[in-house]
């Protein structure tokens, strides 16, 4: 842990840590597995069964749910949120209040080398292609093409960047 004491995290035994990984204080993590040299800033939750590659940066105040994957070397800024439920309800048809049971959890992607802006919201059930880019505040709706750089709400093909001329490292201005 970065940061003292260690009283301010909760990681629960059933987490799977990579080596070299950096978790700073305030972090809530439980089922779920992180990957080799990667950081988990400050305030972050991930849930169980969530996975985050190697090498890729969790920044502050981000909330990664059930059902995400995230392969390696992906950039996740500040305030990001997954969704896995389309159609979030606090009780069933009956009144209860929902269990497990009672909705489906919808698996999202996000492939290598993606970068994902400060306070994008990605929707459940997507696919984040290998090196796209998608700008701060942008609700992702829909997959996002390899190598797309997308903003807005609903997130929109801005242009997609030549790999080879590694645009995909350059931000949205």
């Amino acid at each position: 842990m970065i940061g003292d004491p260690a009283s301010y995290q909760l990681i629960t035994p059933d987490v799977k840590l990579g080596k070299g990984v950096k978790i700073y204080a305030f972090t809530n993590l439980y089922g779920c597995e992180i990957g080799d040299d990667s950081k988990v800033g400050t305030f972050v939750e991930i849930q169980r069964g969530a996975k985050v590659g190697k090498r890729c940066k969790i920044s502050s105040h981000t909330f990664i749910c059930a059902g995400v994957t995230i392969e390696d070397e992906v950039f996740v800024g500040h305030n990001v949120t997954f969704i896995n439920d389309l159609f979030p309800r606090a009780t069933s048809g009956s009144g209860n209040l929902q269990t497990e049971a009672d909705w489906e959890c919808r698996p999202t992607l996000v492939k290598k080398g993606a970068s994902i802006g400060s306070s994008a919201t990605l929707l459940c059930g997507v696919i984040v292609g290998e090196y796209a880019t998608i700008g701060a505040g942008t609700v992702v709706t829909k997959d996002v093409p390899p190598y797309a750089i997308v903003a807005g709400n609903p997130a929109k093909v801005l242009r997609i960047a030549k790999p080879e001329s590694k645009q995909h490292a350059n931000t949205v201005s």
